[in-house]
């Protein structure tokens, strides 16, 4: 892609957001400071809780309730759904209960999981990844389904090992959905693990959303949406989708 292509693509990307904080700031002069606070203040607020608050402890804490529950879920989201799409019995025994998973509010899961563990690390944890495990199984589970069975065929003709026929034949044609649900599965656990942290955690993001709103202190509110907004974003287009692209390029070929 030239310059001047990846700069309009760029543009294109960031240029919505450029004028919604410009309007932003103009509302910001014609509002209440308590109901809209300018971007200046909510700037200043993030840069003072980086230099001199607790905001890498609360990011620390965040980002490894995140990885664990993300990991969990997509371990064993990712183990149940291949079963079930290869085991057309275990699929029906274990269908109702991914639905009921999948429909039961995330409150009060998160709710139970602290009135059976109590305010843990372990409640937790294990809130998000059985609010996140049945949508991942269910992910996977279609797309094990859809794997090709002229390729199994070959692979029996030409006696292909197992080990290649799991990471020539089968992981490839998952990928697609693994990632799917990777990309879902972040942007769910970020907003559970929020409210998590906001019910019972005393650190992370979402225990300083709660704080702040208990004084209806919008700037601080803002302000830490705004640093989970970016880090968000980082590890979207830092991580993900680089790896994404790189692991997918043969769909391209």
């Amino acid at each position: 892609m030239c310059v001047s292509a990846a700069a309009r693509q760029c543009l294109i990307r960031f240029a919505p957001l450029l004028g919604l904080v410009v309007l932003w700031q103009l509302l910001g002069h014609q509002i209440d400071n308590k109901l809209l606070p300018q971007p200046s203040a909510v700037l200043q607020l993030l840069w003072t809780e980086a230099t001199q608050g607790d905001f890498w402890l609360h990011l620390r804490m965040t980002l490894t309730r995140v990885v664990i529950s993300f990991t969990l879920a997509m371990t064993l989201g990712t183990t149940l759904g291949i079963l079930m799409g290869l085991n057309p019995t275990l699929d029906k025994v274990l269908d109702t209960f991914l639905i009921i998973g999948m429909n039961i509010p995330a409150l009060v899961v998160i709710i139970v999981c602290y009135i059976w563990l109590g305010l843990t690390e372990a409640a937790a944890i294990t809130a998000v990844t059985l609010n996140k495990a049945p949508m991942v199984a269910v992910s996977l589970r279609e797309g094990t389904r859809a794997l090709d069975p002229k390729l199994f065929q070959f692979a029996s003709v030409y006696q292909v090992s197992r080990w290649k026929i799991l990471t020539h034949i089968i992981f490839p044609q998952l990928l697609p959905y693994l990632f799917g649900a990777v990309r879902n599965g972040l942007s769910i656990i970020w907003k559970i693990v929020l409210v998590v942290e906001l019910l019972g955690c005393s650190n992370g993001f979402g225990f300083q959303i709660g704080s702040y709103f208990h004084f209806f202190d919008l700037t601080g509110v803002l302000a830490y949406t705004l640093a989970f907004t970016l880090v968000v974003f980082m590890i979207e287009y830092g991580a993900i989708r680089p790896i994404e692209q790189r692991m997918l390029r043969w769909r391209t070929l």
